[in-house]
């Protein structure tokens, strides 16, 4: 159907199925949705697929290149859009119009994408007729920014699910200081030099297991899993776990033991979920019956070993294209394979990483909503040379995670730990600051620093920030008042500058190399030597 409407003082053309107006502008039917602007945008909002893709207002002439290394793009970013070249996002768009205002074309089910071609914006849904998917809706508003994005993330609050904690915890983690190398020793002295911190929880990070696949402490925790649990809990604090459920690597038993339970593509090959560990990564498919109760299983394993917050990560997995054993939609499949996850780690509070953001709304509690962070601002080789904004470093999270502000009064953001130690960080005082004033936004505080290596001063800092209630208001696009200080994060928007000549020589190098897995292990292995150096000097 052919329509022109009116939104505002605005008309556009407009081509769907039906339509409908709501609070703050339309609801349309259909499989796609086309809407015809009156203008020729300047900025477009690029909505990235999983908690560590780019969002955010990007200038439209900015061309759009693939993530770099090829073998690393599905850890990324959504693949099946990977080499899309018009401005384009993961189930929602939006434009700035001449008067200041945005025009915003939003799905209200799974499985879908928006682009912009030209002065169109397209939205669509993928693999029309499949199974599971919630509706073939459409939400379009023309209005402030703010506004526009609350009625839309009320509209998917009606149809994935509400906010079931309200309190958001204070959490330590162990992965920003030590990675993958924690034991229980070494992480019982660090409980016991929190015991002044206020915080709720005390999260074990990767490097407990004896692999992906393989949820078992190993020979680093001789006492047990639930024998840390039971000490952490002493302490008050609840315990928390990291796992990557989803995940299957080779080396692992259930990779011998259960093939078929793997996710395939259409010429039975195994799908690729990236690489890591020295192993690429493949992914279990959250439709399989013999899967999902192995999935429940494990959840209520490390529930009866006492944790009650889980962080379950590198979840995109879950929603790769490939063929599923009941022929479910990619989106439908993995919150199908969430719901299982949910239900079997009852009252426990679910932290979502990696995640698809979208189908993972009602089913968890908080989710990440940005690239990790480092103690570093940015990484040329990882954001420029190898092109992927996705990458860990401070900026990376602070742009993305602002873009995603909007999400609030769906699930906790998590924008990931802010520092407040100098020993082992090359972080200036002001970039410090920018991620504390964000985790004050968002609320979810979380950090890694380890008690020994905090001097008194920031210690004292830290036990002042975990326990402040700071009022928030957003007076624009990147400026707040926190506790009536401004703060202007407009400094971490900017993308990276185009490479020159001599940089793109450099980039398809490294490029070439960075696509050779002995070179990612060789990689790996140093950087997991210059860790031990660095935990034994201090």
């Amino acid at each position: 159907m052919n329509m022109s409407f009116q939104i505002g003082d605005m008309q556009f053309s407009l081509t769907t199925d039906k339509s409908r107006p709501v609070t703050g502008g339309m609801i349309l039917s259909g499989a796609s949705a086309t809407i015809q602007l009156p203008f020729q945008p300047r900025r477009y909002y690029r909505h990235g697929w999983q908690s560590w893709s780019l969002a955010g207002w990007m200038e439209v002439e900015r061309s759009i290149t693939p993530l770099h290394p090829a073998i690393m793009r599905s850890q990324q970013d959504d693949p099946v859009y990977a080499l899309y070249k018009n401005p384009n996002g993961s189930w929602l768009g939006a434009v700035e119009a001449p008067d200041g205002d945005v025009i915003l074309l939003g799905s209200l089910g799974l499985d879908a994408h928006v682009e912009l071609d030209g002065q169109t914006l397209k939205g669509w849904y993928e693999n029309v007729g499949q199974v599971g998917n919630l509706s073939y809706e459409w939400f379009v508003a023309n209005g402030p920014e703010q506004a526009v994005f609350v009625h839309y993330a009320a509209l998917l609050s009606e149809r994935l699910g509400k906010k079931r904690v309200q309190a958001q915890p204070r959490a330590w983690c162990s992965w920003y200081s030590l990675y993958t190398a924690i034991s229980e020793e070494r992480l019982l002295r660090i409980l016991n030099d929190l015991d002044d911190l206020p915080f709720d929880v005390f999260q074990i990070d990767d490097g407990w297991q004896k692999g992906i696949g393989d949820w078992y402490a190993n020979e680093k925790f001789p006492s047990g899993m639930d024998s840390l649990a039971a000490r952490i809990r002493a302490t008050g604090c609840s315990a928390g776990l990291w796992l990557a459920p989803l995940l299957i690597v080779p080396s692992s038993a259930l990779f011998r033991d259960h093939p078929d339970w793997l996710l395939h593509d259409e010429k039975g090959g195994l799908v690729s979920a990236g690489f890591n560990w020295g192993e690429p990564l493949y992914a279990l498919d959250t439709t399989h019956p013999a899967a999902l109760d192995w999935l429940a299983a494990l959840m209520k394993r490390v529930r009866t070993w006492g944790y009650d917050y889980l962080k379950l990560d590198f979840l995109y997995a879950g929603a790769l294209p490939g063929k599923r054993h009941n022929g479910m939609s990619r989106e439908a499949a993995y919150r199908h394979g969430l719901k299982a996850l949910r239900d079997a780690m009852g009252e426990a509070y679910f932290l979502t990483c990696g995640a698809p953001i979208i189908p993972s709304l009602g089913l968890c509690d908080g989710m990440r909503v940005g690239p990790d962070v480092a103690a570093y601002w940015d990484s040329n080789r990882d954001s420029r040379l190898l092109n992927n904004p996705a990458a860990p470093g401070i900026q990376n999270a602070l742009r993305t995670t602002l873009h995603r502000l909007w999400l609030k009064p769906l699930v906790h953001t998590d924008p990931d730990v802010a520092y407040f130690r100098t020993h082992n960080n090359n972080l200036t005082p002001k970039q410090m600051g920018l991620m504390r004033d964000l985790v004050s936004i968002t609320g979810f505080k979380a950090t890694s620093d380890l008690p020994t290596w905090l001097k008194p001063e920031e210690s004292e800092a830290l036990d002042k920030f975990l326990k402040a209630r700071p009022a928030i208001k957003q007076t624009g696009r990147y400026t707040f008042e926190i506790g009536g200080r401004r703060v202007d994060f407009s400094s971490a928007m900017p993308l990276p500058q185009p490479l020159d000549t001599l940089e793109k020589i450099q980039s398809a190098l490294l490029c070439w190399l960075a696509n050779m897995p002995w070179v990612i292990k060789a990689f790996d292995r140093y950087s997991r030597w210059m860790l031990a150096r660095s935990l034994r000097e201090s």
